[in-house]
């Protein structure tokens, strides 16, 4: 039987897509291929919806089965064997959700983030106290002190990509309520976090934009939500949303396609940058 495997990568994804790909292409059933490898149809479904690790021999002979090409197929399995490499985030396997571990990878993959964050300030664009005390306050807060610190040590782990020579293009949309609502009794915690929206209001690759209180409800006043989207084709736009004990990842086209059209309706109603700017310096004031 397969291995399970505790976090997906991006690039398991992108080939069990592929796999179902040719697979149909071929005219065959899940059921069909899973009688060439003599195994039960679920691991053929598993393969892909990249639920378990590539096991190459098997898909070796399922490129076989579909008629691939010799030098497609060397290539399917040089990027198989790739995708099969477990990500820098395995490393805190401890404190990481499995629901959340497609999450970091797909961050991780995208050329651009375009995000919706009600209560609290991103985590991409936290800094390390103002994290600490989101966690604290949370679910992550009853685990104890080393358990928070592994969570933060995660997230600022995860920034880095931020730093990467070319990052994702990230673009979010926070309520003003975040940049008001204290976090910690100690002010300097929110100065620290509002100083550090500043600074990232003047790179390229970030777009900050506050929705007013002014402005009233809009569309997207339910839930935080994500949207990614990739460089490679065979991965389409997806979105994630998560609520107190599990998220959900959303790829159908007419589910992305209301939340694109919501982003780009509150794109169009939130402060632009030069009034988001003066009011993180405004609110810096304040603390």
């Amino acid at each position: 039987m397969s291995e399970r495997r505790p976090a997906p990568t991006v690039g398991q994804v992108v080939l069990g897509r592929r796999l179902r790909e040719l697979r149909e292409a071929a005219g065959l059933t899940r059921e069909e291929a899973a009688r060439v490898l003599r195994v039960a149809p679920a691991t053929v479904r598993r393969m892909e919806l990249a639920e378990v690790a590539l096991k190459i021999p098997y898909v070796q002979v399922l490129l076989t089965t579909y008629g691939v090409s010799e030098e497609e197929s060397a290539g399917f399995v040089r990027l198989a064997e790739e995708a099969n490499q477990p990500g820098w985030w395995q490393r805190f396997h401890d404190v990481l959700p499995d629901w959340f571990s497609l999450y970091v990878s797909l961050e991780g993959a995208a050329r651009l983030i375009r995000c919706y964050e009600p209560h609290f300030v991103p985590g991409l664009l936290q800094t390390e106290e103002y994290a600490r005390a989101v966690l604290e306050a949370g679910t992550v807060g009853q685990g104890g002190r080393e358990s928070i610190e592994r969570h933060v040590s995660l997230r600022m782990a995860r920034q880095e990509l931020l730093e990467r020579p070319d990052p994702p293009h990230l673009w979010v949309i926070v309520e003003e309520t975040v940049l008001r609502r204290p976090v910690s009794p100690r002010p300097e915690v929110m100065r620290g976090q509002l100083d550090k929206l500043l600074e990232l209001t003047e790179r390229d690759r970030v777009t900050l934009q506050i929705a007013e209180f002014a402005d009233g409800p809009h569309p997207g006043t339910y839930a935080p939500f994500s949207l990614f989207r990739f460089a490679e084709p065979e991965l389409p736009d997806l979105v994630y949303t998560e609520y107190l004990t599990g998220a959900l990842y959303l790829d159908s086209r007419s589910e992305v396609a209301m939340h694109l059209e919501v982003l780009d309706h509150m794109t169009t109603r939130a402060a632009s940058a030069e009034r988001t700017r003066r009011l993180l310096r405004e609110c810096r004031e304040d603390c």
